[in-house]
């Protein structure tokens, strides 16, 4: 048995001399940054306002490494990509009021996309807070209340002895399965306020784990080892529980096909002879996985992109693996399994019996083979073309990072990321402006290998200003700006719809001429020499911008 007392953790004589004897000049801005090293962060991202000074003052007497982008949206897109590629939490310092609400976009990819991003705002006075009308500066009558439905938790301290426990019970959300983005204010007065308690040092937050229930793994086993048509959906939750190893042996050892979700891109080997690839947006690949007497979902939700447009309708029997409770089942009815991707896969690896089917992988191409004579028969040659000048220049390690753009709709369902973790979108919100800020994050993650972003000029001009970030830190990023003169997906779809397209035509910038104002070096290329110049400026040290003038055109999906 074990008592309280046994849980009492007694601090060495060293501890207590240190404790007894805080260095003088700290405040609660100290005691933030003090927590975040305690619990093991290197790198933090933000953007300084009057009410958060107290934090950023305490970061120039700390070992942390400070990234700060111009926008707060584009913070949080740095932050969101750092906790993608590192799996870990990636802290995010704001100020009040419309410094919090412009990250609010950035916060909603993170949290569609499972990306640990642990948010710290100031706050107004402690006395302004409560619903009043105080007129300070920044005032929201309730500042948590625009973040509680988009951040897995949010807390408040309202004391300096508050702060340690509020960020590391955030943390612990952050990343507790499904990973997610979390919030924490604190007051500027709490943030100025010198304090006596001493240096916060090591720090316990421990994310939960979340078990599959060991009655659900043993039926699983057991309809996925006698299934005839078994078929595998991997979403996005294999990528960030780093489970695609346990994926690829799961799938070899009970011989079943394998799509993988657009957030799930590089979770199964793309030439793998069980691999359906990415071709959600295809009628074929649709009858496919209908036709599956049982399915395994694994973490995905199945949401609008997954299922074809909600056009999906198994027939046979589904598993869902989801860390996500809130997801099983949400869209079919099936066999719920609320657990982790990793230790989920792990169990059934463990459970499942050994199956033959020598007929899947002729199965598989006869699908991809319908795929590629569909997609061949629209004529989208300049499209595909491009796509396989970024696959020959773009290292297979090298993370890639896609904004909203037609590009990218190609590169959801036919571009080979070749390694997990690499491709990364804004599928999850869909908001725009994402490609290039988030590449900033990741080359701060690991700086010793290139990273490529890919926007089209309205997207870019999103977060023209980040130039001036990756050339400060001097990140290896290199920027490929599709330039067809507008909004070119929503044009598409406009004029589809009503025969002719409204708002979508854009004045732009000489983006060469842009990017070297900046001190970037730039280059405008074509499809031909696309291949060659982007390979030059992977290569090359620091940021780097490509301009390729094209005017694409979307694959036309089949929903029927």
């Amino acid at each position: 048995m074990t008592h309280d007392h046994d849980l009492v953790l007694r601090p060495t004589a060293r501890q207590t001399e240190a404790a007894l004897n805080p260095p003088p000049g700290r405040n609660g801005g100290d005691l933030v940054v003090e927590t975040l090293q305690g619990l093991g962060a290197t790198t933090v991202f933000g953007l300084p306002g009057q009410h958060a000074l107290g934090m950023f003052d305490a970061l120039r007497r700390s070992s942390l490494s400070y990234i700060g982008l111009r926008v707060e949206n584009n913070t949080g897109f740095a932050a969101d990509a750092y906790g993608r590629i590192t799996g870990e939490v990636a802290p995010l310092l704001l100020s009040t009021g419309p410094g919090a609400l412009t990250s609010l976009a950035a916060l909603q990819e993170a949290a569609a996309a499972s990306a640990p991003v642990l948010a710290i705002s100031s706050q107004i006075p402690a006395a302004g807070l409560g619903g009043g009308r105080h007129g300070y500066l920044h005032e929201l009558r309730d500042q948590q209340a625009s973040f509680r439905d988009i951040v897995k938790s949010v807390h408040t301290a309202r004391t300096a002895s508050q702060i340690p426990s509020a960020i590391a019970a955030a943390w612990q959300s952050a990343l507790t399965a499904p990973h997610g983005p979390v919030w924490v204010e604190i007051p500027q007065d709490v943030l100025l306020a010198e304090t006596v308690l001493p240096v916060v040092t090591a720090v316990d937050a421990t994310p939960e784990a979340i078990l599959p229930r060991p009655e659900l793994t043993a039926l699983a086993a057991h309809l996925l080892a006698n299934a005839e048509r078994p078929a595998i959906i991997a979403g996005g939750g294999v990528v960030r529980s780093d489970a695609s190893g346990k994926l690829l042996a799961l799938a070899e050892r009970i011989s079943a096909p394998v799509i993988t979700t657009f957030g799930g891109k590089g979770a199964f080997p793309w030439e793998h002879p069980l691999s359906l690839q990415s071709w959600l947006e295809d009628r074929h690949t649709t009858d496919f996985l209908e036709d599956a007497d049982v399915l395994l979902v694994v973490g995905s939700g199945l949401g609008e992109l997954s299922s074809n447009y909600h056009t999906f309708a198994p027939r046979g029997r589904v598993i869902q693996i989801e860390a996500d409770a809130g997801k099983l089942e949400s869209n079919h009815p099936g066999i719920g399994v609320h657990a982790d991707a990793r230790l989920a896969l792990s169990a059934l690896l463990e459970t499942v019996a050994e199956r033959t089917d020598a007929g899947a992988p002729e199965r598989v191409r006869t699908v991809l083979g319908l795929v590629r004579e569909r997609i061949a028969a629209q004529g989208r040659t300049l499209e595909q073309g491009i796509l396989e000048s970024i696959r020959r220049a773009l290292p297979d390690d090298s993370p890639s990072f896609w904004d909203m753009t037609i590009l990218a709709y190609w590169a959801w369902s036919a571009f080979d990321a070749r390694r997990p973790n690499t491709m990364h979108s804004a599928q999850g919100a869909g908001g725009l402006g994402y490609g290039f800020p988030a590449a900033l994050g990741a080359a701060a993650a690991d700086p010793a290998r290139p990273v490529l972003a890919v926007s089209g000029d309205g997207g870019a001009m999103y977060s023209i200003a980040e130039l001036a970030t990756a050339r400060q830190y001097g990140l290896p990023v290199t920027w490929l700006i599709v330039d067809d003169g507008g909004y070119g997906i929503l044009r598409e779809y406009m004029t589809e719809a009503f025969g002719e397209a409204t708002g979508t035509e854009l004045a732009r910038p000489d983006f060469v001429a842009l990017a070297e104002s900046f001190g970037v070096p730039a280059v405008r290329t074509d499809p031909a020499r696309l291949a060659e110049d982007l390979t030059k400026a992977l290569a090359e040290p620091g940021p780097s911008v490509v301009v390729l003038p094209a005017l694409l055109r979307m694959f036309a999906p089949t929903h029927l």
